[in-house]
């Protein structure tokens, strides 16, 4: 490690040559020191206008894809240097689980949003949210609402809990929506994010400018922001609420998100007795919760709330489960399996708001606040001064409406232990937290699972309901997933920092656009109808994805629909449903004027009459989407059908794409019987068979 730690901006490592009043990092077990930290003379301006031109512009040359395929090498170049993550960790107070959780989680995140992007974003870089919107009878003016990417830079305030996990987290549905990220890592841990991010630039894969980074402070930071620029913040809910009154973010246009600190609940049913899989499941979730990380997870379970009369039997099993399977101390010794916070100044203020609990009238029931006696890295056991040791803590309280529980958040592995009667007093308890990330249920009991969410939904953004039915599946209380969402409202920041592609475009601006067919399917890449359609005498299925283009169509000839095709078809597949078989019956339904034609029949009677059926650049057809039957078919009724190609997305990784093609069906009268989207898979280039001749 060097002796002050560096910063990575405008394409090129920073370190200060004088640095003044540059803050001493030390390990967390032992207090040796591990780095300084300064951001003295550091041009913070400048690396956020690199972001917002080079960083902006190299990410714009890229689609969605492109970018998912990046973050899956990410993930991999992180993977394969994950030992050297593993070794600073500990240094951090982490054990090897806690390590686990903060690296790999952060590198699941990378492959998680890489998959993602590829599957549920299209190969572009303007991505269409929702149906078209038609504003005219004739059908020559659409409304439609896109996202496109914001034009600033996607600034990180991470804690200091998760330096890896907290800086991917941000990072991956920043690039995957092509915005460049400034990560500014808490000081404590500071080291860490700076290896990580050192990883990646010597990967050689990340795009200039894409990627930043700022060890230390940035007190001018809010200064030297403006529209188009976003700020994602993890930290206090009272640090957060300062930043979101700034002017930059009043007035000045620049998004602000926070995931701030949270009092999670635990919620125990009252069918969860001493003995049942749920209870097992819960006092093994609470005592989890309270010592992976040491506590230090803004979605670690801050108030266990339990029936009365099962209060002491949780007390008593929470202590038997610490007392077998917790062993304080530096987690480089052998069977540690809770290390020291992330600094002393931690450790001291978690103590104090441990007192701040006690004189509101909570007693300690399990652990203890004096100075503990700890396993070193070198197997000996004693006390370990000079490092940020905390033993689990859990407080009853006797009066669960004391204000301090539900206000005051002691960052480590504390808890608080409340009782409740009905399910009513058990939802209030947890509203009084103010707005949460995470609340857990414990029960078995459907009834009184579905009351209880019902009354705390509005408190949380995530449940976890929890039973013997997926307690050794279950990823957790206290686990955030990348495709769920993670935030909460109220106190826990209001944000959603997580939640698959919702997170993508939070860095994204949504447009209503209104316009002709043409204009929309130029913008947006995706034929519209009333757009211009190609028919060049080719059939569009002979075309490759180099060959095919947004409009290529093919119009069918027309079929006569008999009533002996309909019976046949009937009798066939054994829907003989009266629609299709009783005149009398059909004829009073309000929908149909007497017997009529399946839709299905329809359907595959259209893909005879569109499909080229020799081999050929289409592989397969993997699947209908929006079907809609819009007019019935009766007999002696006709009909045709149209395809036009509608959207065309190759595949990064593959020598074939997706297309997906509008299909119409329409009658006799033009009146419009069927519409949906078929997707077929492509080849990228023609077979030498396929080719045309120059």
């Amino acid at each position: 490690m060097t002796e002050y730690l560096p910063s990575y901006i405008r394409g090129e490592w920073w370190t200060p040559s004088s640095p003044v009043g540059a803050t001493e990092v030390r390990d967390a077990s032992t207090g040796e020191v591990v780095t300084r930290v300064s951001t003295e003379g550091l041009d913070l301006a400048g690396a956020l206008e690199y972001a917002r031109t080079t960083g902006q512009e190299s990410l714009s040359r890229l689609t969605f894809h492109q970018r998912a395929v990046l973050l899956k090498q990410f993930a991999l170049a992180l993977t394969e240097r994950k030992d050297e993550l593993y070794a600073l960790s500990a240094r951090t107070g982490a054990t090897k689980i806690d390590s686990w959780v903060d690296i790999d989680g952060g590198i699941g995140v990378l492959f998680s949003y890489s998959g993602k992007g590829r599957r549920e974003l299209p190969n572009s870089t303007v991505h269409v949210d929702g149906p078209v919107e038609p504003l005219s009878k004739d059908g020559t003016f659409l409304g439609r609402h896109v996202y496109t990417t914001l034009p600033g830079v996607a600034v990180q305030i991470n804690a200091f809990n998760f330096p890896v996990w907290g800086s991917l987290e941000k990072f991956a549905p920043a690039f995957l929506a092509g915005m460049p990220t400034l990560v500014k890592p808490a000081t404590p841990t500071g080291y860490l994010a700076e290896a990580m991010v050192r990883i990646l630039v010597e990967s050689g894969l990340l795009p200039d400018g894409s990627l930043q980074l700022v060890s230390g402070s940035v007190p001018d930071l809010f200064e030297n922001l403006r529209l188009g620029d976003l700020v994602g913040f993890t930290g206090s809910a009272s640090t957060a609420e300062n930043l979101r009154r700034h002017p930059a973010v009043q007035t000045g246009g620049v998004r602000f998100t926070g995931e701030t600190d949270s009092i999670n609940a635990s919620v125990l049913g009252t069918d969860a007795v001493e003995g049942t899989p749920e209870f097992d499941a819960y006092v093994r979730q609470l005592v989890t919760e309270m010592t992976t990380k040491a506590g230090q997870k803004c979605t670690a379970i801050r108030r266990a709330i339990v029936p009365s009369a099962l209060a002491d039997a949780v007390v008593d099993a929470v202590r038997r489960r610490i007392a077998e399977k917790t062993v304080l101390g530096d987690p480089r010794a052998e069977g540690v399996t809770m290390g020291p916070l992330a600094s002393t100044a931690q450790r001291d203020e978690v103590l104090r708001q441990v007192r701040a609990l006690q004189d509101a009238g909570g007693e300690v029931v399990v652990g203890s606040i004096d100075a503990p006696a700890v396993r070193h890295a070198d197997g000996s056991e004693g006390p370990a001064p000079a490092g940020a040791f905390v033993t689990p803590v859990l407080l009853r309280f006797d009066d669960p409406q004391a204000d301090a529980v539900h206000d005051v958040e002691a960052f480590g592995p504390v808890s608080s232990l409340l009782t409740y009667d009905t399910t009513a007093e058990a939802a209030a308890l947890v509203a009084r937290g103010g707005g949460s990330l995470v609340t857990s249920i414990a029960t078995h009991d459907p009834a009184q699972a579905v009351e209880l969410a019902t009354l705390i939904a509005p408190f949380n953004g995530r449940m976890l309901l929890l039973d013997r039915d997926d307690a050794r599946s279950s990823t957790g209380h206290g686990s955030p997933l990348p495709n769920l969402v993670h935030g909460g409202p109220g106190r826990a920041g209001g944000g959603e920092e997580l939640g698959g592609i919702r997170a993508v475009l939070h860095h994204m601006q949504r447009t209503a656009v209104q316009g002709s067919p043409e204009m929309l399917t130029a913008l947006t890449g995706v034929w519209h109808q009333g757009a211009a359609a190609h028919s060049d005498g080719r059939h569009p299925f002979r075309k490759s994805l180099a060959e095919l283009r947004i409009g290529d169509q093919v119009a069918s000839a027309s079929r006569v629909v008999t009533l002996d095709d309909i019976e046949t078809f009937a009798h066939f597949t054994g829907d003989t449903f009266y629609a299709h078989m009783d005149e009398e019956s059909a004829a009073a339904n309000p929908f149909f004027p007497g017997r009529v034609a399946h839709g299905y029949l329809l359907v595959s009677w259209a893909a005879g009459l569109f499909v080229d059926p020799e081999p050929g650049p289409v592989l397969a057809n993997y699947g209908l989407e929006n079907l809609r039957f819009v007019t019935p078919v009766s007999p002696g009724d006709e009909i045709r059908v149209e395809l036009t190609a509608k959207q065309i997305t190759p595949r990064e990784t593959d020598e074939y794409g997706e297309v997906r093609w509008d299909a119409v069906i329409r009658n006799q009268n033009d009146e419009i019987v069927a519409t949906y989207d078929v997707l077929t898979l492509v080849s990228k280039q023609p077979a030498r068979a396929e080719a045309v001749p120059a």
